[in-house]
């Protein structure tokens, strides 16, 4: 169904009595069922955060008949908010606050937060719940530690590695992958067994030889491994051979089975020397030990494909991944890129230029309507368009259907958020901290005087999409 026609159902079963919309989403107080979520820093003298939200159906940020003011997010407090795991499945999302570590679930339904994460060490520089809201993985690069928070039991494990920076969940929340800045190197965390956390308790030289930390010392229930080949494996079957290497590897994206996880180097924007995409297989890495199946590929034998322009950032779309990178040229400077790879032949198009970014950096990617894939960057004028006085802008919008870029927007600040609004053809973004609102069909701007809001606006997300995928973060 689309997105208008959900809320014209909506419309209708209100008048009925009924408190649902689609998918057996249940109505919320706003009534509103296209609501577009927007995190904003300094939102008044007194507050250094908000959450607020505008029906994306009118583009307005009160009701449509104008019975009922501006919306937002009731109970939360969190300050400096930079990012939203948009989780609309599950009608909930996760907000993580740069300016005090805070890390709050949203209740979609309810319209209001549930309470923030406890457990956690120190400011997160990546972090993500599991779709089942069970597990958060976070790491902490200026603790050196990657915290695992079980929410349910409220137990939490500080496991150290130093430099850690980015951590990967794969959307079924099983396995999560930690990288370390300046490394070639992979860590996965691995829940033990009652005999396991009998048998490492003795300390570091109880511990399988792959284990880099397993906490608390004394009695450990979980432990972080190097990613290693199966030359070897202990009676434990955790694995001691050589490390698989990697070329600055900087994230993992999965593929739609959920069977493979793709390691992103960041080879040469990363201080490295070549970019391209490793394929390893999920099962060996999943945390539950009971569920824990296969072996990772032998020394030399991991899958790689090359990607020349860059690999920072990448999405999976069913038989194809569209990756992002940056790729250092003659001057200093480095230039954008989108390489396409066919994910049934492992075989990598050749680049296409897009809009510069900081290399490296964290940027943004959302498939949205009509075969059109958004990409955001940030500090696109340090870049080789901007030097050489090409179209520049912090925002790409390619067309998959014909591997074509369809605009590069004008420049209006780095570009921290990306939302679909799905059935209606368009998207909302973050842009140089306000609010903006493009077509999906080809890249126009729409009206965005009554979404517009005061402080910054860093991140967006679509309160009422349809599937998870509608999500800047994984």
């Amino acid at each position: 169904m689309s997105a208008a026609g959900a809320l014209a159902v909506a419309a209708v079963l209100a008048g009925c009595g009924k408190t649902t919309y689609f998918a057996g989403r249940i109505l919320p107080p706003s009534k509103l069922t296209n609501r577009v979520m927007i995190a904003i820093q300094n939102p008044g003298a007194f507050t250094k955060g908000a959450l607020e939200f505008v029906d994306a159906y009118y583009d307005v940020r009160f009701s449509y008949d104008s019975k009922q003011g501006q919306f937002s997010i009731t109970g939360y407090s969190g300050a400096l908010p930079v990012s939203i795991q948009n989780l609309p499945e599950e009608q909930v999302g996760a907000i993580y606050a740069s300016g005090d570590g805070s890390f709050s679930v949203i209740d979609y339904q309810k319209e209001n937060t549930t309470g923030g994460t406890s457990g956690l060490n120190g400011l997160s520089s990546s972090i993500f719940l599991t779709r089942n809201k069970t597990w958060v993985f976070a790491a902490s690069q200026a603790a050196h530690v990657l915290s695992v928070v079980n929410r349910v039991s409220g137990s939490s494990y500080p496991l150290s590695l130093p430099g850690v920076y980015r951590v990967s969940v794969n959307p079924g929340g099983s396995m999560a992958l930690a990288f370390v800045e300046n490394s070639n190197y992979a860590y996965y965390p691995r829940q033990l067994s009652a005999a396991q956390t009998i048998s490492f308790s003795g300390g570091p030289s109880t511990w399988p030889k792959a284990a880099v930390d397993c906490e608390p010392q004394n009695a450990p229930g979980w432990c972080l491994f190097q990613a290693q080949s199966p030359d070897n494996l202990d009676t434990t079957g955790n694995y001691y051979g050589a490390p698989l290497t990697f070329d600055r590897p900087v994230k993992a994206v999965f593929s739609a089975d959920g069977g493979t996880a793709y390691v992103l180097s960041c080879g040469p924007e990363c201080g490295g020397s070549t970019a391209s995409v490793s394929l390893l297989p999920v099962a060996p890495l999943i945390f539950s030990q009971a569920q824990n199946s296969g072996l990772l590929p032998k020394t030399g034998s991991v899958a790689k494909i090359a990607i020349p322009g860059g690999a920072s950032n990448a999405l999976v779309d069913t038989a194809k991944m569209y990756v992002v990178g940056q790729q250092p040229q003659l001057d200093g400077l480095f230039s954008g890129n989108l390489t396409v790879v066919d994910l049934s032949k492992n075989t990598a198009s050749a680049p296409v230029s897009i809009s510069d970014g900081a290399p490296g950096a964290v940027s943004r990617m959302l498939m949205a309507d009509d075969n059109a894939l958004w990409i955001g960057m940030t500090k696109c004028t340090n870049g080789e368009r901007f030097a050489k006085s090409l179209p520049y802008g912090c925002l790409t919008m390619f067309n998959t259907s014909s591997d074509t870029v369809t605009a590069i927007e004008p420049y209006l600040g780095d570009l921290t958020g990306i939302a679909g609004v799905t059935g209606l053809h368009k998207v909302y973004v973050a842009q140089g901290g306000q609010i903006y609102i493009y077509k999906t069909t080809d890249g126009t701007s729409l009206d965005n005087q009554y979404v517009t809001v005061t402080g910054t606006a860093y991140d967006v997300a679509y309160m009422d999409g349809l599937t998870d995928g509608n999500n800047t973060v994984y």
